[in-house]
């Protein structure tokens, strides 16, 4: 049986812990700080756990719609940004050797006729080119832009020295190869031009 100071003993602890969980007691009875104490550390830790792990999700989420935003904004190797002149039998392959992607246009005169996207490390041909004589632009980067037609990082802008000559007959037309990359034996040689004057 126990005694009734020992009723009174914990009746005291109980009232300091509540007395402390609101705030009302600044320094509390030396048998009441072990009970103190303890709140303190189970009910802070759990939810600052559950803020760190909502916070990292939300990270994870954001970075995983911008891959995707970015890869649906990426062209298709091959595609064609810009069609000016086509129709004809002349065929351009472009291999690009780079680790970046590259858009290659083709001037005709002092107009662009043809412009396409070759991812890096990917070959793409235009299989349309009309006969004439064309100078050969090309840009490496990374993000392109569609609207703006050029590459928003990274960016670099060159163009062949030597133009391309296309011509049809009855039985032959005209097949070039282009690598953008530097190649063993390869006889093109290359310039950089201003941005400005990329034919985007």
């Amino acid at each position: 049986m126990r005694s009734p100071s020992g009723r009174a003993a914990l009746g005291t602890s109980a009232v300091a812990a509540v007395a402390l969980a609101g705030g009302l007691l600044t320094t509390p009875p030396a048998s009441a700080a072990p009970v103190a104490s303890a709140p303190a550390v189970t009910t802070v830790t759990p939810t600052a756990q559950r803020a760190a792990q909502r916070a990292a999700q939300r990270a994870a989420q954001r970075a995983a719609q911008q891959a995707a935003q970015q890869a649906a904004a990426r062209p298709r190797n091959g595609r064609i940004l810009y069609d000016r002149i086509s129709g004809g039998l002349g065929r351009l392959k472009i291999k690009n050797g780079t680790s970046r992607d590259g858009v290659v246009a083709l001037v005709k005169g002092k107009k662009k006729a043809i412009s396409i996207y070759v991812r890096a490390r990917s070959t793409a041909t235009i299989r349309d080119v009309r006969d004439g004589t064309y100078r050969i632009y090309f840009t490496t980067g990374t993000r392109f832009s569609v609207s703006k037609g050029r590459f928003t990082r990274a960016a670099s802008y060159q163009r062949f020295t030597s133009k391309l000559r296309f011509t049809t007959t009855s039985r032959t037309a005209t097949a070039w190869t282009l690598t953008l990359n530097p190649v063993k034996g390869g006889n093109a040689r290359t310039t950089h031009v201003n941005p400005k004057d990329f034919p985007a």
